[in-house]
C-alpha cells in the first residue's frame, strides 16, 4: 500500500521478548468504515476548464447537477444506475455505447465526490483514507486541500493518505476524486485485447475486447474498490504475515501433532515530533506473544515475532478431501502497554503447501499437509466485466467450483488481482487459488499478431511504467498472502513478464515477502508441466479425452458452455432466438448475428447428433446433453489418468464475465448449465468411469482413505427400461488412485449397435448395502447418433417437493417400476409471480435420470427474499414439465 506523507520512513529491526499476557489494557475503540453510498459525479466534459479540485472538494461547492454514482464501481456502471446507457450485456445494446478509443479519454474522465461526517479527531488520534482500487490514475482533494503531489497511478496499487491536517472543525467533509483512464486506451479491434496497447498501462487487458468478450467501452475507468476511513492513535500496524508449518503427512481425521505460527508485523509512527513507546502483542486461539519497542519519528519497525507451536490445530484441507477451519488472530500496538492505537484482525488456516516434481508425468504435483492433491481446477476471467464486486457474488461463485467438486481456481492474468472477499470464499469453501499477475502472451508478444499495433519485441517490453509494476506486485502480495487458499503464483498468462521485471519479483519480492508458495514464472512453464497437447478449446467427442494425452498439467483445455434457454432469452432479443442451421448450399453453418456477437461457439454436428433442434427450448436442451457429456468426459479422463499421465488440470474456464455463449459452467446471471453438473458428476470423489477407448471400468478415489468392500455392478438398459446386468465386480482401491476393476474389451459394443443405449455404474458398499456412486452413460448408435433417444417413451415420474428449513427445499422424483429411464431431469427453483428462475440457487445434483423403480432426491439450497413465492419446475427429455409447491 502507497501511503503519503510518510516519505522518510526506514525500516528497521527490533529485539523481541516472548512473554505470557494477563494483564488487562484500556481499548481504544477503533473505527474503520467504508465510504459506500453517497457518492455523486460527473464528467469533465460537462465542467467549466476552471473548476478546480480545490473548488470541487469545498463543501460549498454545489453539486446540484451531479448525477448519484456507483462506489465501487466504474463509469459504465453509473451511467447504466442513471439509465444513461443501454445494458451492454443485452443483444447488440454494447454497440451503442461509444468506445473510448474513438471519443478519446476525457469522455470518460470523471470527478467523483463524496461527503462524510467525520469529527476533529482528539488529541494523538489519526485519521486515513484508504482506496483499494482505481483505475487507472486519480487526483484526491479533501476540503479545498490536494492530497497528492502528482497523480497516483496503477490499477493494482492501493492507496493510502493521512488526512487529520485536512479535516473540517465542523465535522462536514468533502473528498473529491478525479479518475482518468488507462493512457492509452487501446483499438478495439478484434483482437485479444484488441490491439495491444492497453498494456502499456498496468490494468487489465480484456476491456479491449477478447475472444470471449466485446470491449468495455470506459476500459472500467472508476474507483472500482473500496474506499475506507480508518482512525487510529499515534502509530499504526500493517502488513501482518502468518506463515504456518505442518510437518510430516496429515490426514484430516483424529488428533494432530502441533502446528507452528511463525508471526511478522509491521508498525509505523507517522508523526515527525514525537518517538511511540509501546508494546505489540498478537493474540491467537488462546495464547499470546508481545514484543516491546519504542518507534522514532517518521520510521517504521518491523517486529518478527519467535515461533509459536499449536497443539492439536484443526488443519484447512481443500475442497473434497478435509474441512475448513479458520483462525482469527488480532495484533495490536498497545502504547505504553496499555492503550491500544491500532489493531488488525487477521483470518487464516493452519496448513502447508508444497510442490514436488513427479519424474513420472513429467509435472508438478501439489500437496497440502503432506498428501498428494490431484489438482482439479477451472480458470477464471473475473466475477463481472463491469466490476460490480460484492462479497454475496464471490460467495456464489466459489461456491458453485465447491459444487463441481474442483478443488483449485486459477485467476488469469488478463483480468484483475481478485479482491480479499473472492479469498475469503475460497477460505471458506477449500478452493486452492493459481494467481496469475497482468501480463498475457496475446497483449504482451509471446506471437506475432496482425491485428497489434506494435510488434512482439515492442510489447514483450509492456508495461511501460517497470518500477510502478513491482511496487504494485508487493502490494498485492502484501494484501493476500494470509489467505491459506492461496496456493501458487505465476508471473503472467502464457508469457513472462519483462526480465526487469521477473527477476526481482522471482529473487527478491516473493521470498523476502512470502517465500512459502511455488511460483511460476508463466501459466505453461516448463517448472509446471512439460509440454505434450494442448487444448481442445471447442467441442470434441467425447472418447477424445481419453484418445489423446494432453500437457501433465494443463493450465487451460476446455470446450464449450452456452446456457440453457432461459440462460438465452435473458439477453438474446426474441426475434434472434433462431436456433443455427445448416446451410446445404453453402455448406456452412448459418449462425444469427447476435450470437455471434455474443461469441458463440459452435454445437453444430454434437447437436444433430440428437437430432435437428427445431426451436430454441429443443436447442437448450440438446445443447445440455452436450454440455453434461464434454465436462464429464474431460474430467473422468483426467482423473482416471492420475499420476500416470497428470498430475492436474485446469478448464478453460469455469465462468463467464459477461453474456458470452461459450465457456461457462454457469452464467453471468449464476444460472448453472449443465457442464457444472457433467463436472460435479465427473468429479466426484470416489467415483466408477467408463473409458470408451479401451473399453474398461475404472474406480477412482481421490480421497485420503482406502476404499474396500465394493461391488461395482455394469449394467445396460434398453429404452423401455430392461436392465441387463453385464458384469459384477468386487474391488478394493487405495487412496488417491485409479484402479481398473472389468476389461469389458469389445462385449459391449453389440448392445449399443443399432439405436444406443444406456450403461449403468453402480457401486455399492457389500456390507451395508449403501449404493455410494452410479453413473449413467447414454451411449450412441453405431454411426454416432442418438437415435433411440428421439423416440424414447415418456416416463411417468412423481415428484415432491418439501421445505427442509428456511431456504432449503427437497425435491424427491420417482420413477415407478416398469418403465423407460427418466432421463435428464432439470429441477430449477422459480418465483411463481414470475416464473423466472430464482438466483443463485445451489443443487447437490441435477440433470439427473432416474431408473425404473428408483427415487432420487435434489437437495436445493438459496437465500430467501421478501415476496418471492418460490416453486419447483420439473422437466426432462421424456419427462412432461409439471410445477410443484413444496410442502412445509
Amino acid at each position: 500500500m502507497r501511503i503519503k506523507q510518510l516519505s522518510n520512513i526506514k525500516i528497521l529491526r527490533a529485539g523481541l521478548l516472548l512473554v505470557a499476557l494477563f494483564f488487562s489494557f484500556s481499548v481504544f475503540s477503533q473505527q474503520q468504515y467504508e465510504l459506500s453510498s453517497g457518492w455523486k459525479c460527473k464528467s469533465i466534459q460537462q465542467l467549466p476548464a476552471k473548476e478546480t479540485g480545490e473548488h470541487i472538494s469545498s463543501i460549498s461547492y454545489s453539486l446540484k447537477e451531479w448525477m448519484p454514482a456507483v462506489v465501487p464501481g466504474t463509469v459504465l456502471t453509473t451511467l447504466l444506475h442513471n439509465k444513461l446507457i443501454p445494458d451492454p450485456f443485452y443483444g447488440l445494446n454494447n454497440k451503442l455505447i461509444p468506445d473510448i478509443y474513438e471519443t478519446g479519454r476525457d469522455r470518460y474522465t470523471y470527478w467523483f465526490v463524496n461527503d462524510f461526517s467525520e469529527p476533529l479527531p482528539a488529541k494523538g488520534e489519526k485519521v486515513w483514507l484508504h482506496f483499494r482500487g482505481i483505475n487507472y490514475s486519480c487526483n484526491v482533494y479533501l476540503n479545498g486541500y490536494k492530497l497528492n503531489s502528482q497523480p497516483d497511478k496503477g490499477m493494482y496499487l492501493r492507496q493510502s493518505y493521512e488526512i487529520t491536517p485536512y479535516l473540517s472543525k465542523d465535522g462536514k467533509n468533502r473528498l473529491a476524486v478525479i479518475v482518468y483512464p488507462p493512457d492509452p486506451v487501446g483499438n478495439p479491434n478484434g483482437g485479444q485485447g484488441g490491439d495491444g496497447v492497453i498494456a502499456h498501462s498496468i490494468t487489465n487487458q480484456y476491456t479491449a475486447g477478447w475472444d470471449w468478450i466485446q470491449p468495455i467501452h470506459d476500459r472500467n475507468t472508476g474507483i472500482w474498490d473500496k474506499v475506507f476511513i480508518k482512525k487510529t492513535k499515534q502509530a499504526h500496524v500493517e502488513n501482518t504475515h502468518i506463515v504456518t508449518l505442518v510437518p510430516g503427512r496429515r490426514t484430516p481425521d483424529g488428533k494432530q501433532a502441533p502446528a507452528t505460527l511463525k508471526v511478522t508485523t509491521e508498525v509505523e509512527n507517522p508523526d515527525s515530533a514525537a518517538t511511540v513507546d509501546g508494546t505489540v502483542v498478537f493474540e491467537v486461539n488462546g495464547k499470546s506473544s508481545s514484543v516491546k519497542l519504542s518507534v522514532a519519528p517518521l520510521n517504521s519497525e518491523f517486529l518478527e515475532f519467535p515461533p509459536m507451536s499449536i497443539e492439536d490445530p484443526k488443519l484447512w484441507w481443500p475442497n473434497g478431501v478435509g474441512d475448513q477451519p479458520l483462525y482469527h488472530m488480532k495484533v495490536k500496538f498497545l502504547i505504553n502497554g496499555k492503550q491500544v492505537s491500532d489493531e488488525e484482525d487477521i483470518t487464516f488456516g493452519i496448513r502447508e503447501i508444497r510442490t514436488a516434481w513427479n519424474t513420472h508425468t513429467n509435472s508438478r504435483e501439489v500437496s497440502v499437509n503432506g498428501q498428494k492433491i490431484f489438482i482439479k481446477g477451472g480458470n477464471w476471467i473475473v466475477s463481472d466485466a463491469m466490476l460490480r464486486l460484492s462479497k454475496e457474488r464471490y460467495e456464489a461463485e466459489v461456491r458453485y467450483h465447491k459444487d463441481m467438486n474442483l478443488n483449485l481456481i486459477r485467476v488469469w492474468g488478463g483480468g484483475i488481482t481478485e479482491r480479499p472477499e473472492f479469498y475469503d470464499a475460497c477460505d471458506k469453501y477449500g478452493i486452492l487459488v493459481f494467481q496469475d499477475f497482468w501480463v498475457s502472451g496475446d497483449c504482451n508478444g509471446r506471437w506475432f499478431d496482425p491485428l497489434k499495433k506494435e510488434d512482439t519485441l515492442a510489447r514483450r517490453n509492456y508495461p511501460d511504467d517497470h518500477a510502478l509494476f513491482i511496487e504494485s506486485l508487493e502490494d498485492q502480495i502484501k494484501m493476500l498472502r494470509n489467505h491459506p487458499s492461496l496456493a501458487i503464483w505465476c508471473g503472467g498468462n502464457e508469457i513472462r513478464p519483462p526480465a526487469d521485471i521477473l527477476k526481482p519479483l522471482r529473487d527478491s519480492l516473493l521470498p523476502k515477502l512470502d517465500g512459502t508458495r511455488f511460483f511460476f514464472e508463466y501459466s505453461n512453464d516448463d517448472s509446471m508441466s512439460l509440454h505434450s497437447a494442448d487444448g481442445p478449446y471447442t467441442i470434441q467427442p467425447d472418447r477424445y479425452f481419453w484418445e489423446h494425452r494432453s500437457f501433465p498439467f494443463n493450465s487451460e483445455i476446455g470446450s464449450v458452455g452456452v446456457g440453457d434457454r432461459e440462460s438465452i432469452e435473458r439477453f438474446i432479443p426474441k426475434e434472434h432466438l433462431v436456433v443455427p442451421r445448416y446451410d446445404q448450399l453453402k455448406k456452412k453453418w448459418i449462425v444469427d448475428s447476435v450470437w455471434q456477437y455474443h461469441k458463440y461457439s459452435g454445437y453444430d454436428s454434437s447437436v444433430v447428433a440428437y437430432g435437428h433442434p427445431t426451436d430454441i427450448k429443443d436447442f437448450g436442451m440438446k445443447a445440455q446433453l452436450v454440455n453434461y457429456n464434454q465436462y464429464r468426459a474431460l474430467i473422468e479422463s483426467f482423473s482416471a489418468h492420475m499420476w500416470d499421465w497428470y498430475t492436474g488440470v485446469i478448464i478453460w474456464k469455469t465462468q463467464n464475465p459477461w453474456t458470452a455463449m461459450v465457456g461457462q459452467m454457469y452464467d453471468v446471471y449464476l444460472d448453472p448449465n449443465a457442464c457444472l453438473y457433467g463436472l460435479q458428476e465427473g468429479s466426484k470423489s470416489l467415483h466408477a468411469v467408463y473409458d470408451p477407448v479401451k473399453k474398461h471400468i475404472i474406480l477412482v478415489n481421490n480421497g485420503f482413505k482406502k476404499a474396500e468392500g465394493l461391488k461395482i455392478v455394469t449394467s445396460v438398459i434398453d429404452f423401455k427400461g430392461k436392465q441387463t446386468v453385464v458384469n459384477e465386480s468386487d474391488a478394493n482401491i487405495g487412496a488417491n488412485k485409479s484402479v481398473i476393476v472389468w476389461k469389458a474389451n469389445n462385449s459391449l459394443d453389440s448392445e449399443f449397435k443399432r439405436e444406443g443405449g444406456f450403461l449403468n455404474l453402480s457401486v455399492t458398499d457389500k456390507v451395508t448395502g449403501r449404493e455410494t456412486d452410479d453413473n449413467l452413460y447414454w451411449m450412441p448408435d453405431a454411426a454416432g447418433n442418438y437415435s433411440g433417444l428421439k423416440k424414447m417413451p415418456e416416463a411417468n415420474v412423481q415428484v415432491k417437493a418439501k421445505k427442509r428449513s428456511l431456504g432449503k427445499i427437497d425435491v424427491t422424483i420417482s420413477n415407478p417400476a416398469n418403465g423407460p429411464i427418466a432421463f435428464f431431469i432439470r429441477a430449477s427453483l422459480i418465483d411463481s409471480n414470475t416464473y423466472e428462475h430464482i438466483l443463485p440457487a445451489f443443487c447437490n445434483n441435477n440433470y439427473i435420470s432416474v431408473l425404473p423403480g428408483k427415487t432420487k432426491v435434489v437437495h436445493i439450497e438459496f437465500t430467501p427474499l421478501k415476496g418471492q413465492a418460490p416453486i419447483i419446475d420439473v422437466e426432462g427429455w421424456n419427462v412432461e414439465e409439471q410445477f410443484i409447491e413444496p410442502e412445509e
